[in-house]
């Protein structure tokens, strides 16, 4: 047969209404790759500055002043918790408020100007080894030069001994930032994309007449869609904990029942999430896509590959109201930091408050659908 421009034409114009009509798909296919620009050029850094950091010790102390100042001066640090006692920096350490807490004993001062080598502390959260090997590179440099500009000559040799502790992997490794934080990646992705494919199912099977028939209530509805998924979770958490502990070796210093109660709580956030997604989902292809959307800025903005702190403001906005931003830092915390219910309280709430946000939208949106 001859090839009919008119008949080429005619179907190029029925693609590109059916492409017009489908807004999700299409707005997908601009949206991501321009998301995807967006995020690996201007909010992924590897070397994150202004990380915040707590001084224990003198802070009047002309030394330990110049050694802030030169510190702050090389851009890593940001001492937001200047002079404060050890148990208070402990504290910090273990919530995540600071990355650093810098030690100088309340005879630091003396010690240099009788000639001694004066000795400095720096703790490092090392959980994310990436962050914190930029800072830690510049102490031993700083200390010397701040030091030699206050006592010239009179500087010991070999200049203030710096002592550095990684706090939590002090090996560096990466695994144990990365194997914790996959808990969390992998629960995104397979809850969210399951939970909002579910109702999308019944849609194009032609089975939801069949539920909305049912004498049920859109919140009773909603409970009988997303408890399986909930169970489904508890049996992949079983699995990577278990995988974590025996193949990988990771430590679980907190409490079993805490990191499950944040858990509990991370899941029902996504299998909510899921169903959000599926009532402006028409079709399952749909539902993957606006799952792939969300999973996208998850794993990119969320400090699971890269430094949270070295993102640019707007791009840590976004992170914050994502659920796996929160999760990944009380998993962090309670696995490898050992801490408790106070020290990750922040976390419990936020989910707490995206689960009530998530839970309202969804009935919200599922009453609108039924309309």
């Amino acid at each position: 047969m001859i090839l009919s421009p008119h008949r080429v034409l005619a179907i190029l114009r029925k693609e590109f209404i059916q492409m017009r009509r489908d807004r999700i798909t299409f707005a997908m296919m601009l949206g991501i790759p321009i998301i995807q620009l967006l995020l690996f050029g201007f909010a992924i850094n590897n070397d994150p500055k202004l990380l915040p950091a707590a001084l224990v010790g003198p802070a009047d102390d002309r030394f330990a002043r110049a050694m802030v100042t030169a510190l702050e001066n090389t851009g890593y640090y940001r001492f937001v918790a200047p002079g404060i006692t050890a148990a208070e920096a402990e504290r910090m350490l273990t919530n995540g408020s600071v990355s650093f807490v810098v030690t100088m004993a309340p005879d630091f001062g003396a010690d240099l100007l009788r000639g001694d080598r004066a000795q400095v502390l720096v703790e490092a959260d090392a959980t994310d080894p990436a962050a914190a090997s930029g800072a830690i590179s510049t102490l031993g440099t700083v200390a010397a030069q701040a030091l030699t500009r206050e006592l010239g000559a009179a500087l010991p040799a070999g200049g203030p001994e710096i002592l550095i502790h990684r706090r939590y992997n002090p090996e560096g490794s990466i695994r144990l930032n990365i194997v914790p934080g996959l808990l969390g990646i992998i629960l995104q992705m397979t809850m969210v994309m399951m939970t909002a494919m579910a109702l999308t199912r019944e849609i194009e099977r032609g089975t939801m007449e069949n539920l909305l028939a049912m004498p049920a209530t859109p919140s009773e509805i909603m409970i009988g869609k997303i408890t399986p998924f909930l169970a489904v979770g508890g049996v992949q958490v079983t699995v990577i904990l278990t995988a974590a502990r025996a193949i990988f070796a990771v430590p679980f210093e907190g409490a079993p029942g805490l990191l499950l109660a944040g858990v509990f709580l991370f899941v029902l956030a996504l299998v909510l999430l899921g169903y959000l997604i599926s009532t402006v989902s028409r079709t399952q292809m749909q539902a993957m896509q606006l799952s792939i959307f969300v999973f996208l800025p998850s794993i990119l903005l969320s400090g699971f590959m890269f430094p949270f702190r070295g993102m640019p403001g707007w791009a840590r906005m976004i992170g914050e109201v994502l659920p796996v931003t929160h999760f990944l830092r009380l998993v962090r915390a309670v696995m490898l930091k050992g801490a408790g219910l106070a020290d990750v309280r922040a976390q419990f709430l936020t989910l707490g408050a995206m689960v009530v946000v998530l839970a309202v939208l969804a009935l919200t949106r599922f009453r609108r659908t039924l309309d």
